[in-house]
């Protein structure tokens, strides 16, 4: 296992790393790019990459982008990933360093993710002679409801050949970070089980009568009974799902009517639906059919219920989880790592990653130490702030948990 005396090493060679991550995320930045092609972004780390000894695959399906490294002795590998891709929305923080493309930012962090990989990645070059294995650096495209995960997965991503004498070197573990505006400056946070939530969509469309705005008896209003539904959707969460096994729908959408003298032939809600646990989840979309064909049952209406089934419940390893947040207490301090209380409600397609391997997801604070975490624009927001110097912190927490699991027995 790394020593202590090597962990300290590990924070001063990543604030050796830090000006290049800076320059690397502000370039990013300024040219976000959505979905799985991030032809842009691509060039730019394998550009920042130039001069490490990596094994390099691009990807076919998508832009996506795998990297191998060899250590000086046999043993298995270790994923590290980030996500690349950006959000189609505008950009309001008046950074020097802002979008210039239109409504596209990378207000989720996504760019500090891609500079940390590549930091890390060049520190542990540095560390060949500590490595017992490999280290496969995940450069994935689509995280924002893409899925570009599963596609690297299914085009082999985990296939890693074995090493030039033959041993195998299987992939045994998983790790991302997570930047976040929720927590302070290079702080740290994880958990064993679910830390993130399943996300999925529904869509109900109400089909009644339509007729004139004056006679509302001779028609059936699809409106009123959309409404209904939403009301009782909210009701269903709160008295037929278990308080400590949570789940969320949101209603975000519903669309009806053209005119405010005509009653329209139907109406259509849109929104998500979340949960921590697969049970939870399935008892969530039986809840959501059963309201909508109930309720327009009632009203003589007919309904459609469709629902799009997103990312699974992203689930931690409970022992990986314990280990990753050992070695980043030992890397910035026992004070600034801690155990996450509870699941948070966003959702992940690193998910996928671990549903095939043991492994771990852990956020990382990004909002400076003078500004209370309550006033803080938070991830998604057009004017969330992340704070370049927990990119130090990043760094050194990928190169430790890639270093502790690969250490020569």
């Amino acid at each position: 296992m790394t020593s202590n005396q090597s962990l300290d090493t590990l924070v001063a060679e990543a604030q050796d790393q830090l000006s290049a991550a800076v320059a690397l995320r502000r370039r990013l930045h300024q040219r976000p790019e959505i979905g799985i092609h991030n032809p842009i972004t691509t060039d730019a780390l394998l550009e920042s990459l130039e001069g490490v000894d990596l094994a390099i695959t691009r990807h076919q399906q998508t832009s996506g982008v795998s990297a191998l490294f060899t250590g000086s002795k046999p043993g298995p590998t270790i994923l590290l990933r980030a996500d690349t891709d950006a959000l189609p929305m505008p950009e309001d923080t008046g950074l020097d360093f802002a979008s210039t493309v239109t409504n596209t930012m990378h207000a989720c962090g996504h760019d500090t993710h891609v500079a940390m990989l590549v930091g890390a990645a060049k520190l542990l070059a540095n560390h060949r002679d500590e490595i017992a294995g490999r280290v496969l650096f995940m450069f994935q495209p689509g995280e924002e409801g893409y899925g570009g995960a599963e596609y690297m997965l299914d085009e082999g991503l985990l296939d890693v050949p074995a090493l030039a004498d033959g041993t195998p070197s299987p992939v045994t573990a998983a790790f991302a970070l997570h930047t976040t505006s929720a927590l302070p400056t290079g702080f740290v946070s994880t958990r064993g089980g679910s830390i993130m939530a399943s996300s999925d969509e529904l869509k109900i469309t109400v089909t009644g009568k339509g007729g004139h705005a004056s006679d509302p008896s001779k028609t059936i209003d699809p409106i009123p009974i959309a409404c209904e539904i939403v009301q009782a959707l909210q009701l269903m969460v709160t008295r037929r799902i278990d308080v400590f096994d949570p789940a969320v729908v949101t209603v975000a959408r519903i669309i009806a009517g053209t005119t405010t003298n005509v009653i329209p032939e139907t109406a259509t809600i849109e929104g998500t639906m979340r949960a921590v646990s697969e049970a939870t989840r399935k008892k969530v979309h039986d809840g959501v059919r059963r309201v909508a064909e109930g309720i327009a049952s009632a009203h003589d209406a007919q309904v459609e219920v469709e629902l799009r089934i997103n990312y699974p419940v992203t689930k931690n390893d409970t022992n990986f989880a314990d280990f990753a947040l050992d070695t980043a207490g030992g890397l910035l301090g026992a004070d600034h790592a801690f155990r996450l209380p509870n699941p948070v409600m966003g959702a992940e397609d690193f998910s996928y990653v671990l549903q095939r391997l043991p492994g771990a997801m852990m956020f990382l604070g990004a909002t400076p130490l003078d500004v209370a975490l309550d006033k803080a624009a938070p991830n998604h927001s057009n004017r969330v702030y992340f704070d370049e110097d927990c990119m130090r912190s990043g760094i050194a927490v990928h190169a430790g948990v890639a270093l502790r699991h690969l250490a020569p027995g």
